[in-house]
């Protein structure tokens, strides 16, 4: 297993110490949740939504889905999920679902859940479905988050 060169350059620029868990290849960030045997509500989910003006991410606990209702009320945007050949495009070096939770490092617009800027740690995919990035949540929190909101993720 090894992380995405991208994600290991953003991560190494920024000097945030970071651990790999790999696990068996899965199909999907909550299979790979499970399969390292780390809690959902601690792994940061990523969805790309777009309209006419572009691609907003958004950063949601893997046990949640985005309420885009909220996502659209509060940016005054009408947002569609992107589809997965836009998905490709964006983040070509990256296995489809494995994207990593840092959108401004792609100069993309992104909107992250504040529950995942209050927990002691912080885990996402490395670029496929082969393991996960553990970092500490102080280092996440401090990374530049333009736009949080509150309950940004609901339950499945």
């Amino acid at each position: 297993m090894s992380i995405n060169p991208r994600l290991r350059w953003f991560l190494d620029s920024h000097h945030i110490d970071y651990e790999l868990l790999p696990h068996p290849h899965t199909g999907s960030m909550l299979e790979s949740a499970r399969a390292a045997n780390v809690p959902e509500g601690l792994v940061a989910k990523c969805v790309l939504f777009e309209d006419e003006s572009g691609y907003i991410l958004a950063i949601i606990p893997a046990s949640c889905q985005v309420d885009r209702e909220m996502l659209e009320n509060r940016m005054g945007r009408r947002l569609e999920l992107a589809s997965e050949r836009e998905v490709q495009e964006v983040f070509m070096d990256f296995e489809l679902g494995a994207i990593p939770p840092m959108g401004f490092a792609f100069h993309i617009p992104t909107v992250i859940d504040e529950s995942l800027l209050r927990i002691p740690d912080v885990y996402f995919e490395e670029g496929d479905h082969n393991g996960l990035v553990h970092i500490s949540g102080r280092d996440f929190r401090d990374l530049d988050w333009p736009l949080h909101f509150r309950h940004l993720g609901r339950p499945h």
